[in-house]
């Protein structure tokens, strides 16, 4: 089984996202999480990110050329039958319900790994997802500014039958990195590691454990609902699952 996860994962190169990357300096992040071997603000090397979510025609560029990964052929182990690229119309049809700019979704987290490996990266941490996402687009922490983080939320407003938007339309914050809010929930590298307790992954009812795994975490700021909210999600979710509301984009470590 370790063998094949390996055979999966680590595929020969793709084409790069068309956003391209930008570059994060190195600074620190004060969590919403409290982590107990962490006491204060955590360090964030220099990294690289995708300025935008990957979209639908990127990935379907990766399935073309890493047909493992295609609808009907990852192993279940690697992604639902029943959730993984659902809404395309076709193994390498997109279709209507899937246009070409918007962001992919309903890709586990395996997949969106083997997309970020494919190209000579990775997932970003938890706490590179994190510090990029506090900035807007003068300031590196918008956090404190009740007006931002109420704009954010406006975003869980919207109904859930509102069209989803193309990659690239949110201004770029201070740090050049677009649609960290308001389009999409996006994989970390780590996102399991947000889990405290275990219990949100033993319940018997598949809706409470894939949305109340959260319950259980310590939260530093606790006006920071959207974050939280985003937390609560990620970690809620096994490696294999998929939703319609979440994707991903890639980084890399700092050349």
């Amino acid at each position: 089984m370790r063998a094949l996860l390996v055979a999966l994962i680590l595929v020969p190169a793709a084409a790069t996202a068309s956003g391209g990357y930008v570059r994060l300096p190195a600074g620190e992040i004060k969590s919403v999480i409290r982590y107990e071997d962490q006491k204060g603000p955590q360090a964030v090397a220099a990294f690289e990110m995708m300025k935008q979510p990957v979209t639908n025609a990127e990935f379907l560029a990766f399935v073309q050329g890493h047909p493992e990964w295609q609808r009907g052929r990852v192993p279940p182990v690697f992604a639902e039958r029943n959730h993984y690229l659902s809404h395309w119309a076709g193994p390498l049809q997109p279709g209507a319900k899937a246009l070409a700019t918007q962001p992919v979704t309903q890709v586990s987290w395996f997949a969106a790994s083997a997309f970020c490996e494919a190209q000579g990266a990775r997932l970003p941490t938890w706490a590179e997802w994190e510090y990029s996402s506090a900035a807007d687009t003068t300031r590196r922490d918008a956090r404190a500014d009740p007006q931002w983080r109420e704009s954010i939320l406006g975003w869980y407003a919207r109904p859930a039958s509102t069209p989803m938007s193309p990659v690239g339309k949110s201004p770029a914050n201070v740090y050049g990195v677009q649609d960290l809010h308001g389009l999409i929930w996006e994989w970390t590298k780590d996102y399991a590691a947000m889990l405290v307790s275990g219990d949100s992954r033993t319940q018997s009812d598949p809706d409470l454990r894939r949305f109340c795994g959260a319950g259980a975490l310590s939260m530093d700021d606790r006006e920071n609902y959207a974050v939280m909210m985003r937390v609560a999600m990620l970690s809620s979710l096994d490696a294999v699952n998929s939703t319609s509301s979440l994707g991903f984009r890639c980084a890399r470590d700092a050349h």
